[in-house]
């Protein structure tokens, strides 16, 4: 996303560098006077060439020019609110008028954006969220690829033996028993819920406490029989119904043949992303 004026201030970036000056030197020079347009650069091989497109492919941009008033403004402070809170929205742009509205967004997943001949829909929500209930070698790893995503990683485990054998980066860090946390509704629609422990004390009430919460991804880490084993454990202990315990990926991630915590940390991420972004496993 990107914010620009005319006199060639801005905020943001297109592409991480391969089109804002195309685009900015456009701008000054009085383009995009429409309310909104769709451009697309990288349409040829010597467009993508010269603009230094990442094989050779193309880019869409969106591009409003609103006009300002106190209905944008609040359109915009209402954009903040969702990215900073706790809900999932649809901004849908209208392309000949530029009308925009926001929209309730009750999906689980989903494709980020959207588009007809005549309208643009695009998923906005919170920064992913990643909750890591428990310490332990594949709980480290998930949060370095997490964070690498670019994701919100909160680890929480108040076992004193482990406090301090991992690292978790810039992670928020607590001596928190995971279930207390998830109950406290800190789990949104964005939220991802990872048990990596192998330890039932943990990784059972984590479950318990996760499936009442919208977090869109809940996994627990182990075998197809000890997952088996849980389910049940569940069912009788924690009266989860099917309805809960089908919302429950165990084993979690995808199956990419892991052994190494490094492995199982990415398959486990990558099957968060996978969810994440409205995928199905049939279609890897």
């Amino acid at each position: 996303m990107l914010v620009a004026s005319d006199n060639g201030d801005y905020v943001g970036s297109l592409s991480g560098g391969c089109v804002e000056e195309e685009f900015l030197n456009s701008l000054s020079s009085g383009a995009f006077s429409q309310p909104v347009e769709v451009i697309c650069y990288g349409e040829t091989s010597e467009e993508s060439r010269r603009l230094q497109l990442p094989c050779g492919g193309s880019i869409q941009v969106l591009v409003e020019h609103p006009s300002s008033n106190l209905a944008l403004v609040q359109h915009l402070l209402s954009i903040r609110e969702v990215l900073q809170g706790q809900q999932r929205l649809i901004r849908q742009v209208e392309l000949g008028s530029g009308q925009m509205t926001l929209l309730s967004d009750a999906a689980v997943g989903g494709e980020r954006i959207e588009q007809t001949e005549t309208v643009i829909k695009i998923r906005l929500g919170p920064v992913l969220r990643i909750v890591l209930a428990g310490f332990s070698p594949v709980a480290e790893a998930c949060a370095g690829f997490a964070q690498a995503l670019g994701c919100e990683v909160i680890a929480c485990d108040p076992r004193e033996e482990v406090q301090g054998l991992y690292h978790f980066g810039n992670a928020q860090v607590l001596p928190t028993l995971p279930s207390v946390y998830i109950a406290s509704g800190q789990c949104h629609q964005a939220t991802a819920v990872l048990a990596l422990t192998h330890d039932p004390k943990i990784d059972d009430l984590a479950m318990m406490e996760a499936v009442r919460t919208p977090a869109f991804y809940i996994g627990v880490m182990g075998s197809k029989r000890t997952s088996a084993k849980r389910a049940e454990r569940l069912k009788r202990l924690g009266s989860l119904d099917d309805e809960s315990l089908q919302r429950l990926h165990m084993p979690i991630g995808l199956n990419l043949g892991s052994k190494t915590p490094a492995e199982i940390g990415l398959a486990t991420m990558a099957d968060v992303l996978r969810v994440y972004r409205g995928r199905a496993r049939s279609t890897l």
